[in-house]
Parts: C-alpha cells; sequence; structure tokens
C-alpha cells in the first residue's frame, strides 16, 4: 500500500516541525492511540487499537526516526503486531515547506499488512488507511493550531481546573441542592 498527501497548515514551519516531534501532541492525533512515548534515542512505543473491517485488534509498535533534518523533514520507519489479527510495518518521509498560506506538509507512506489483516481485501485497507490518515491531520491541525492554555488540563488563573470551578457552589456557604427533596 502507498499513500500520498499534503496538507496546508496556517502556522510558522518551526511550530509545525515541534508539534510533530512531540509524543503528547502526537498521542492525541493518531486515532485509537493509547500510547505514544518515547523508547531512546528517536524512538518511540506505540500502542493502538484499529479496526479494517470485521478485524479489530490492539496493536504493539515501535517507531523510529531517520534522516532527521530540523525543521524540515525526517524518515520514520514503523512495526506494529496485533496478535492473531496480523501486523503491519512500513515507512514514511515526512517534509516541511515553508509556503505563503503558513507550512506545507507532505508525507509518503509505504506499508504492508499480513495475518487476519491481509485477507480483508487491499481495497478495503487503502480505505482505512486514508481514513485514519485524514483523521490524524484534522486532529493535528486543530491540536496545533489551539492555543497552549485551551484543552481540558487548562488552568484558571487563580490555578483550579475550570471542572472544578463549574462544580463549585456560586456562595461557598450555601448548602448543595438536592433535586429529588420538597420544599
Amino acid at each position: 500500500m502507498e499513500l500520498k498527501g499534503e496538507q496546508i497548515l496556517a502556522l510558522p514551519r518551526e511550530q509545525v516541525w515541534d508539534a510533530l516531534n512531540d509524543p503528547a501532541v502526537l498521542k492525541q492525533c493518531v486515532p485509537g492511540c493509547d500510547t505514544f512515548e518515547p523508547d531512546g534515542d528517536n524512538a518511540y512505543k506505540v500502542v493502538m487499537t484499529a479496526s479494517v473491517g470485521p478485524v479489530k485488534a490492539r496493536f504493539n509498535g515501535a517507531l523510529t526516526l531517520s534522516d532527521i533534518e530540523p525543521p524540515v523533514s525526517y524518515k520514520l520507519a514503523f512495526t506494529g503486531s496485533g496478535g492473531a489479527a496480523g501486523f503491519g510495518k512500513g515507512s514514511a518521509q515526512v517534509a516541511l515547506a515553508e509556503v505563503e498560506a503558513g507550512t506545507s506538509l507532505t508525507y509518503s507512506v509505504q506499508a504492508q499488512v499480513g495475518g487476519k489483516l491481509a485477507q480483508v481485501g487491499a481495497r478495503l485497507i487503502d480505505g482505512v488507511a486514508k481514513k485514519m490518515a485524514d483523521e490524524f491531520f484534522t486532529r493535528f491541525s486543530k491540536v496545533v493550531a489551539a492555543p497552549p492554555e485551551s484543552g481540558a488540563h487548562a488552568q484558571a488563573a487563580d490555578g483550579t481546573a475550570p471542572q472544578a470551578q463549574a462544580d463549585a457552589p456560586a456562595d461557598p456557604a450555601a448548602k448543595p441542592s438536592r433535586w429529588w427533596s420538597r420544599s
């Protein structure tokens, strides 16, 4: 399978490069990703769940970066095993270029699958791969463009989490109301 694409991001190239090298950002962006953590120099341990037609599996894998030219490009190699569901392996070339609208991110992926995954058919696999790539870049664009203080873990000026503020009563001395009590 081969997959190529380009995304234009209205962001500076250095910001896009930093995000492409941030495990926390990548974990948020990879569909079905449970783990994306460093595992040595330019290497990452990845755990994700993926479905291809009737085959759904949890994949344990590794991703390694090479030919790194900051903030222009890198190559990555990946392998993943889904147990009885099969395996996936391949490589990708990722390149960034400054364009008038911001940054052009181009990618070219070559991948192979085996086991039950290979039995579902190339057209189905290609469709799922394209859908996952589209979902990754949709998420990536949102995460990278979001202001740093936004998100579920943001803190208010007083240091409390937004949910804690929303749950707090307006008057600290007020007793919580009970919807089931009769007045």
